[in-house]
């Protein structure tokens, strides 16, 4: 009987262990098939004469290139396309000096994206105009705002017979959250500095405070006049006419309006769009277009962007909340891990190749503590002798300033929100929940008053609370200190203009928190400068890498599949949910800019 039970055993253990091995055998033999697949098609499509480059505005814009892994991940149902804001513009950079490519093809069918982000890629289309090449933006059923931006410095803009243009301006919309925590029996404990430190507003107030009223009416009217400024400017209309026009519902007037009003500047239909750009380029009538995307042209390109010299410029990515605790199931897996950031920056600081570094910091913050291992690391490369930039995407925010500001310039986009220097604490407290609607009552035996903190089962003391606001109040002065040593000007000077209050990029130029306005290539400039390397003397790496082991492959696709069956079970209330497991994921010290959703 023994003998047999071992028999069983170690044949159970032999047949898992040959299972296993076949498992990771097809595992490999997949990851190869997968990555050919990828890379075959990607270098597949060659460059030929009379082509045009084809910009897509559509599915949502991101920082830098996804891996293979999520190239296959926003294949799946129900997962939204993603581009590479890195990517389309180098891309436009080579398609301008390609002598193949005879202008610019965009098509408008709703791209979400930051302001600052679609304001760097109109930037990059402006430049590639410079090439005396056409550029035609067309949509079809509509041109929706963030597009329009994009395609207002279009040769000509066409549109649709019974299409429509929708610009309207910007607005914000804030959940306010008490009423249900009342209801539901939860008491968000709070502690902060700030008068402007809003983050916490929704989980204390059941409606917008004074001072948050003020300062997003301050940095929407400021955004609104570069964005409203730069539409007008580019469609020949006077900027009150524009507002004018935005205020009558725009999306309402008909084709002939839109044209008469100079929004457009013809009609017709895809298929005659397409007529126009085959007389464009001399493509016979029954022959396709010969449209190239960004990606096959970085595929293609024979190194005309790229130099043989050892020496590198540093671009890292510090984009996302920081620390948000990603591994929360239905969480945004998109954030700053601080350790790995940290660790990414130490190896440049020591790598002889790299020369200089340059942050590219499009976060709202995040982790108090993270924020100042952030800081600290990159102090440590400026200790180094190897200069700093900051460029500042979409928002660089609390904590995403914290680390900014350290460096030895800090670049913004005009429409980058930043500032926010604040900080808080905020500890939720279910005790009438769990005590009087579930009736279930914890009893606690300690050592002594203050050894259990924090718990959602009973409410913190006046003692403990006094205790934290100690805390938090430290971290502010830490912060500020930290910015007046990075800026050069006094803690008080800090204090004034912090508070926890958010800025637009032209603003926080005046009061000095941002250098220059300007995107990634200006930065990059400047540290080239004073690194005293001339064009061509240097390359470019972007950090931290992006690669993904195949294990990796699966859990993301695991994660995947979770989001999309949570979307599709909890309906309109995904989103709700969604906040509170990312607040209960925190930590309970944090320098984050409040969760506002600007309609664009």
């Amino acid at each position: 009987m023994l003998k047999k039970f071992f028999l069983i055993v170690c044949g159970s253990f032999v047949g898992a262990f040959l299972a296993l091995i076949i498992v990771t055998l097809l595992s490999v033999m997949m990851s190869f098939v997968i990555f050919g697949s990828l890379a075959s098609s990607m270098g597949s499509t060659k460059i030929e004469k009379n082509s045009i480059m084809y910009l897509r505005l559509e599915g949502t814009l991101n920082e830098r290139e996804a891996t293979g892994m999520e190239t296959l991940a926003t294949m799946m149902p129900s997962r939204n396309q993603s581009q590479s804001l890195s990517t389309l513009v180098k891309g436009l950079k080579l398609a301008k000096e390609n002598n193949n490519i005879k202008g610019l093809y965009i098509d408008c069918r709703g791209m979400a994206a930051g302001m600052a982000s679609l304001q760097e890629l109109r930037n990059a289309i402006q430049d590639f105009k410079k090439s005396k090449k056409f550029v035609y933006a067309f949509g079809d059923e509509g041109i929706m705002q963030s597009d329009y931006y994009v395609a207002s410095v279009a040769d000509s803009i066409f549109l649709n017979p019974e299409g429509m243009v929708d610009v309207h301006g910007l607005g914000s919309t804030t959940p306010y959250m008490k009423k249900l925590l009342d209801k539901l029996g939860v008491e968000m404990q709070v502690v902060r500095v700030g008068t402007f430190k809003s983050a916490v507003e929704p989980f204390m107030l059941e409606n917008m405070s004074d001072a948050n009223r003020l300062q997003q009416k301050h940095y929407l009217g400021s955004l609104w006049g570069v964005i409203s400024s730069d539409m007008a400017k580019a469609r020949g209309i006077d900027t009150a006419k524009l507002h004018m026009l935005c205020d009558s519902v725009m999306a309402t007037m008909s084709s002939d309006e839109l044209k008469a009003n100079k929004l457009i500047d013809r009609t017709c239909y895809r298929t005659e769009m397409e007529d126009k750009l085959r007389a464009l380029t001399g493509v016979k009538e029954d022959e396709e277009l010969k449209l190239v995307t960004a990606d096959v042209l970085l595929s293609n390109d024979t190194g005309s962007l790229i130099t043989s010299s050892s020496n590198e410029i540093a671009i890292v990515y510090a984009t996302g909340e920081i620390d948000a605790g990603a591994s929360i199931p239905g969480a945004s897996a998109d954030g700053i891990d601080s350790e790995k950031l940290s660790q990414t920056i130490r190896q440049l600081q020591y790598d002889d190749n790299v020369k200089g570094l340059v942050l590219r910091v499009n976060s709202p913050g995040g982790s108090a503590f993270g924020s100042e291992v952030i800081w600290k690391a990159v102090e440590d490369f400026k200790s180094s002798g190897k200069p700093v930039a900051v460029s500042m995407g979409d928002y660089a925010a609390s904590g995403g300033y914290y680390i900014s500001s350290g460096a030895g310039r800090i670049f913004a986009d005009p429409l980058t929100i930043t500032g926010s220097i604040g900080i808080f604490g905020m500890i939720p407290c279910a005790s009438n929940l769990i005590n009087n609607t579930l009736g279930v009552n914890f009893e606690e035996v300690s050592t002594g008053d203050n050894v259990i903190v924090g718990t959602p089962f009973k409410p913190l003391t006046s003692q403990q609370k006094d205790a934290l606001q100690r805390m938090v109040n430290r971290g502010y002065d830490t912060f500020t200190k930290r910015c007046a040593t990075g800026r050069k000007v006094s803690q008080d000077s800090i204090k004034v203009i912090g508070e926890g209050r958010v800025w637009d990029a032209i603003t926080a130029k005046k009061i000095g928190l941002v250098d220059e306005l300007g995107g990634l290539g200006d930065a990059l400039k400047w540290v080239a400068q004073q690194a005293k390397l001339k064009d061509g003397d240097y390359t470019t790496g972007e950090y931290p890498s992006l690669e993904m082991s195949f294990m990796d492959m699966f859990g993301t696709m695991y994660s995947i599949k979770q989001e999309q069956d949570l979307r599709q079970r909890m309906g309109l209330f995904y989103t709700t949910w969604q906040q509170l497991q990312v607040i209960m994921g925190r930590e309970k010290v944090l320098c984050l800019m409040e969760p506002i959703e600007i309609v664009f």
